[in-house]
């Protein structure tokens, strides 16, 4: 038995829940990692999983095994990138996660230059704006606009986001064109939602060093960035949304901008990734791409 190969099979077992799942993601026979799994108990002599009919989690036993696991894979890895080329050229599969505007706009037109510098490296791309499991669901990196809230992960600011305040044509016209905060009386916005957490976000003015919120009524809420777009192209009210994911619609006239002498607070980009992954070279090389990418004039984060 290969006992780092079987504790590789083992932590995605308990990361992804179930041992059909970690085949596909190890792209390994399933038969192959029921034995693999078999032997690591029996050389053990403890029992890792516990086997519903629903789901497999760990054993007490087994949840410490992982941590453990997780700690000598990631010195391992390390350990061979120090003495091998794989600290110059990286390889192997990199799984990733981010807000699909952000994969869209801003690092899929951009990816071509990274796989050309690092062409061992495959990406696996999760594009979505619902909170991401880094641990169950097996991701080594994930890119999230906002406060960091998840203190259990490496935070690497990337970023400061530009933000828009804007509505559709057809609403201002309807409306009427604020000029300042008081004339925002008798407009409504489109309320984005978190599916998460359920915290609910109106619109806030950078006012000096102060927040200043200002509560309007909504028809329409969303829990997608390009849903909270649409519906306000659509007229359903004003929205605030990072720049990038309006100037297209901006150029084009289809959203205008209002209220531009009172901007929005700008928002953080952060990338996130769980203890164990800070010395893997992949993700490493990943971030340090995704800095300088951010850093450059014209990125498209700020204006």
């Amino acid at each position: 038995m290969d006992r780092f190969n079987a504790m590789r099979v083992f932590t995605r077992i308990v990361e992804l829940g179930g041992f059909a799942k970690a085949a596909d993601s190890l792209q390994l026979p399933r038969a192959s990692v029921t034995i693999l799994i078999k032997q690591l108990e029996a050389h053990l002599g403890v029992q890792l999983l516990q086997r519903t009919t629903r789901q497999v989690s760990p054993t007490l036993d087994g949840a410490a095994y992982y941590q453990r696991c997780v700690s000598l894979l990631a010195d391992l890895e390390e350990t061979e990138a120090v003495f091998s080329t794989s600290r110059r050229n990286p390889r192997g599969t990199l799984r990733i996660d981010m807000p699909a505007g952000i994969g869209r706009f801003i690092v899929i037109p951009a990816l071509p230059e990274f796989t050309a510098r690092y062409p061992q490296i495959d990406l696996e791309i999760g594009l979505n704006d619902r909170p991401v499991d880094l641990i169950r669901e097996g991701v080594d990196c994930v890119l999230r606009g906002g406060l960091a809230l998840d203190e259990s992960l490496v935070a690497r600011p990337l970023a400061m986001m530009d933000q828009v305040t804007c509505a559709s044509p057809d609403y201002l016209l309807r409306i009427g064109v604020p000029n300042n905060l008081d004339e925002l009386a008798g407009h409504q916005v489109v309320e984005y939602f978190s599916s998460a957490s359920g915290k609910r976000y109106g619109l806030e003015f950078l006012i000096g060093n102060d927040i200043r919120l200002v509560d309007l009524p909504k028809q329409v809420a969303v829990n997608s960035a390009d849903g909270y777009l649409a519906a306000c192209v659509a007229g359903y009210g004003l929205v605030q949304t990072p720049y990038y994911h309006a100037r297209r619609e901006l150029q084009a006239g289809t959203l205008v901008e209002v209220l531009p002498a009172l901007l929005p607070p700008p928002l953080p980009l952060t990338a996130l990734y769980p203890p164990h992954r800070q010395l893997s070279q992949r993700v490493r090389v990943f971030v340090d791409w995704l800095v300088e990418l951010c850093a450059r004039p014209g990125s498209g984060l700020t204006r």
